[in-house]
Formats: C-alpha cells, sequence, structure tokens
C-alpha cells in the first residue's frame, strides 16, 4: 500500500471521528455542506476538468436526484425508506445524462454546454408546472429520518470518501488515460483508435450519476425542495464550475479544497460583513485567480514539480569544469 493511500485512509479515519468530539450542530452543519460540495466539485471535475467537456448545466442532474427522493416520499414512502433514492436519483441523472450526451457528443463545439444549460431549464419548467408530480412552486415538504446531523455527517462523508477514491481510481486506469487523451487532442486521440464519443459519454454518466446521488442527499438532509432550489443554473451549475477552478481543476484534491474555501469563507463574510458579503467574496475569487491560476492546489503542485526539477538538474557549467 503505498504512502499516499496510507496517509488518504488515516485522514478519513480522523474525519469519522470528527463527530465523537464535536457535538456543535452549525459546525457540523458546515462540515456536511463541505462535503457535500466536494462530491460536486468532484463530479464536475471528471467531466469538465480531466475529460476537457465544459457543463453549464449540471444543475439539472443535481435537481432530477433531489427530486427523485421527494418524488419517493411524495408518493408514501417514509423518510427512512426514502434513502434508497440515493441510488435512485444517481441512476435517474445518469439515465438522463445518457440520452443528452448520446446526441451532443457526436458534434463538436458547445452543442453540449449548451444542450445542458438548456436541460436545466427546461426540468426546471417541467418541475414547477407539473404540480401533480412535483407540487409545482410551493416544492416538496418532508420531517428528515434523523434528528442528529451525526448520522448526515458520517453519510455523506462515506459520499465524497467513495466518489474521489473512484474518481481516482478511473483516473489512474484506462479510462483516465483516454480521457486525458480526448481533453488534449480528440483528433489525434482518435487516429490512435480511442472512441471519443464512447469515452465522453463514460464520463459524462459517471458524473452525473454522483451528481444526482449529492441531490438526492441534499433532499433527505434538507428536507424541502423548490424547482428554484435544485435546478439553479447560478447557485449548483456555476458554484460546482467555481469550487473546482478555485481548488484546482483535474487535481484529486482541488474540488475538496475548493469546497471547504467556498463554504467556510462565503459563511465568514456573510457573517461578518452583511450584505455586502459578496463583494468581499469575489474580491477573493480574483485575488485566488490572479496569484493561483491553477487553483490551490493546481499551483501548489507545479511550484513543487518545478522546484523538484531544479533540485534534480545539474549545476550550470558542471559537466565543464570537470573535463577541464
Amino acid at each position: 500500500m503505498s504512502r499516499a493511500t496510507l496517509l488518504s485512509l488515516g485522514g478519513l479515519a480522523l474525519l469519522a471521528v470528527v463527530p465523537a468530539v464535536v457535538s456543535n450542530p452549525y459546525v457540523l452543519h458546515m462540515l456536511i455542506l463541505c462535503l457535500l460540495w466536494t462530491v460536486l466539485g468532484q463530479s464536475w471535475n471528471l467531466l469538465g476538468g480531466y475529460t476537457g467537456q465544459v457543463s453549464f448545466g449540471h444543475a439539472a442532474f443535481f435537481g432530477i436526484g433531489a427530486y427523485t427522493t421527494g418524488i419517493l416520499v411524495k408518493t408514501g414512502m417514509s423518510p427512512a425508506a426514502a434513502w434508497w433514492g440515493l441510488l435512485l436519483g444517481g441512476l435517474a441523472a445518469a439515465a438522463a445524462s445518457a440520452v443528452i450526451g448520446w446526441i451532443c457528443f457526436r458534434l463538436r463545439g458547445p452543442y453540449f454546454a449548451l444542450s445542458v444549460l438548456a436541460l436545466a431549464e427546461v426540468l426546471r419548467l417541467i418541475a414547477l408546472n407539473w404540480k401533480q408530480l412535483t407540487n409545482g412552486a410551493e416544492g416538496i415538504l418532508f420531517i428528515p429520518a434523523f434528528n442528529s446531523k451525526s448520522w448526515y455527517y458520517w453519510i455523506v462523508l462515506a459520499l465524497a470518501a467513495v466518489s474521489m477514491a473512484l474518481i481516482r481510481f478511473v483516473m489512474h486506469g484506462k479510462l483516465g488515460f483516454y480521457f486525458l487523451a480526448i481533453r488534449e487532442d480528440q483528433d489525434c486521440a482518435e487516429s490512435l483508435g480511442i472512441n471519443a464519443t464512447k469515452y465522453k459519454l463514460i464520463s459524462l454518466l459517471l458524473s452525473a450519476f454522483f451528481t444526482g446521488v449529492a441531490g438526492s442527499f441534499y433532499m433527505n438532509y434538507m428536507g424541502f425542495i423548490d424547482p428554484g432550489i435544485v435546478f439553479s443554473i447560478h447557485d449548483i451549475s456555476v458554484m460546482m464550475i467555481l469550487v473546482t477552478m478555485l481548488g484546482g481543476v483535474a487535481t484529486t484534491w482541488g474540488p475538496a479544497v475548493g469546497a471547504a474555501i467556498y463554504i467556510l469563507m462565503s459563511e465568514v463574510f456573510r457573517t461578518y460583513l452583511k450584505s455586502g458579503h459578496l463583494v468581499f467574496f469575489g474580491l477573493l475569487i480574483i485575488v485566488i485567480i490572479i496569484f493561483f491560476p491553477q487553483g490551490i492546489v493546481g499551483t501548489l503542485r507545479e511550484t513543487l514539480q518545478r522546484r523538484k526539477r531544479r533540485l534534480a538538474a545539474p549545476p550550470a557549467g558542471g559537466p565543464l569544469k570537470e573535463a577541464a
């Protein structure tokens, strides 16, 4: 077992005991949101970061997952049994992504990005107007299954760990090399026999599945959804991109770092700066983009690699002096 794997398992064990030493519900709520956004950031990172297929409409898959669980409860299932919606929500989101990916990935250009953006808006209007199924603008409300936040923390921690481990496993295998090849040069990848449409679709299916699972967890945790919340372009789709960009695109830990910054800093600014928090949060993002153009993790990794290469290189003029 590698040192990185041991460190990851040690970190996961430390995170798992947090509810045993932290009883403050507010702190646990912040940690739950950080982990939820880690799952969302990882999902977008797989498609947009590693495969190079930018999506502006992942709120569509988040909303499908949330409404899958919401409709299960609305049809009479108990909130405890509605946790099955985690799996069903992910599968429903993946099924929806398969349709749009199968159509759009055959084309070049911005068709996929625009189509997913339109899909999120269409689904929002359907959820808003199909009142028999979704309660329309009133949304779906139910009493969550657990009173303690500890259970939610452990569940979303498990989701974050599974999503990170699976994506890391994928990116270190044949699929990962295909994704990177398509991102770098699709024509070159196809000339080597890689079916770009097929592997972009696989990346989208995995990304949409975890986004749908996150949406289902959101419904189980918050106990309320409406179309304006879960299909929101600016609060879900754009923030998924922002979290990934802040932490580092195409990095394993980037989305987790970006999620922590996004949740914690926005909460600090909201608490102390009141209505002006968005201005300062925007300034913080600008500063990070200027000084960390590859994201925090990406820029640090690049700096370390540059330093290693400099230390490994022979001193200038060394061989010439020996020859002389």
